[in-house]
């Protein structure tokens, strides 16, 4: 296989890590107006799908910079990131049959780093952005939880004299705009994290060539810091447009975990655990830190429960997403590594 087929093929294949990425993380952004009802299945991964698309025209490209320098580019070829995009598609494939909301945005750097540890050894991967990657594996929920919680017991005070029925009224309203938002933020987050491991392969691609020589349709904009602040428009569109449709296709078996068997929710607390989950989106996002939407949530959910007793979170849920939130990024590089290893073997390309 020529190394712009192989190319091509590493393009076709993070496009469809995108669309499943949508259904696989779709519960993130719809999981709570589902299970508060405020709407239906069909109208929730519409009003997603459509915000997740929408994050074009909002977000930087920081994260994207992030996951494109996970890896020295110079000492890796394609297929390293082939066996790194084949590996999380895979595992993605399999925690979404498995109803286990697992992190894409982590299958997605174990499977690129695994390769390429495979390939060239240990120092070729930055471990200081793996690590901090890796410790929002663990942030990400505690900040999430800490986040909704506050904001839960701010709103309650805030709201404490009003009519019950008047507050469902305006929770269901707020509740859109929240999960708006919280859609927003991620499909700005792991929109961009494909575009990262394109952008990586385009580096790959051209390493050596002459900047001057590389065709519009791959230049890569770096700043004076060499970092990424531009890529072509057909990536960064592609690969929104693909989260989009992927969300639209939906993932009710992550829905059910996430929207009712954590804990019931009200829309007043969907609207908390939402809004937390879209903040800590924002603000990871400013700071080129990608983190997961399904740990970000998970943890919010988690918040709102805890207003009303400990007891109303199933910790037994959570511990289990827990096992498969730290399992992700070691079984996404074990499994890449082995592909990657295969390939050799058969001496493909």
């Amino acid at each position: 296989m020529s190394n712009f087929t192989l190319l091509i093929v590493i393009v076709i294949l993070a496009f469809a890590f995108d669309f499943i990425n949508g259904f696989h993380d779709a519960a993130n952004s719809i999981a709570t107006i589902v299970s508060t009802k405020v709407l239906t299945p069909l109208q929730a991964v519409i009003w997603a799908a459509f915000f997740n698309v929408l994050a074009y025209a909002v977000f930087e490209l920081k994260i994207a910079d992030t996951i494109a320098k996970v890896v020295d580019t110079t000492r890796i070829d394609l297929h390293v990131i082939l066996a790194g995009i084949i590996a999380a598609i895979i595992w993605n494939l399999i925690t979404w049959y498995l109803g286990i909301p697992s992190s894409s945005s982590h299958t997605l750097v174990g499977g690129f780093a695994g390769a390429a540890i495979a390939h060239a050894g240990w120092d070729v991967v930055h471990s200081a952005k793996i690590i901090k990657i890796a410790a929002f594996i663990f942030l990400a929920p505690l900040l999430g939880m800490l986040m909704s919680y506050l904001l839960s017991i701010l709103f309650l005070n805030i709201f404490q004299k009003m009519n019950p029925y008047k507050l469902e009224k305006y929770s269901k309203k707020a509740q859109l705009i929240s999960s708006a938002l919280f859609s927003l933020g991620h499909g700005g987050n792991d929109a961009q994290k494909v575009m990262g491991i394109i952008a990586a392969t385009l580096m790959v691609y051209f390493n050596g060539v002459d900047p001057a020589n590389i065709p519009d349709w791959a230049h890569i904009g770096l700043t004076s810091a060499g970092k990424i602040h531009t890529i072509p428009h057909w990536i960064v569109l592609g690969c929104y447009v693909a989260i989009g449709m992927g969300t639209l296709i939906g993932g009710w078996r992550i829905v059910k975990t996430m929207g009712s068997k954590i804990t019931k929710l009200t829309p007043f607390e969907g609207t908390a655990a939402e809004t937390a989950g879209a903040i800590l989106l924002f603000g990871t996002e400013a700071f080129g830190i990608p983190v997961s939407t399904t740990h970000t949530i998970t943890g919010a959910i988690m918040g709102v429960g805890l207003t009303k007793r400990v007891s109303a979170v199933r910790w037994g849920v959570t511990i289990n997403l827990l096992w498969a939130w730290i399992l992700t990024i070691p079984v996404s590089m074990l499994l890449s590594a082995v592909i990657y290893y295969v390939f050799q073997l058969l001496n493909f390309g």
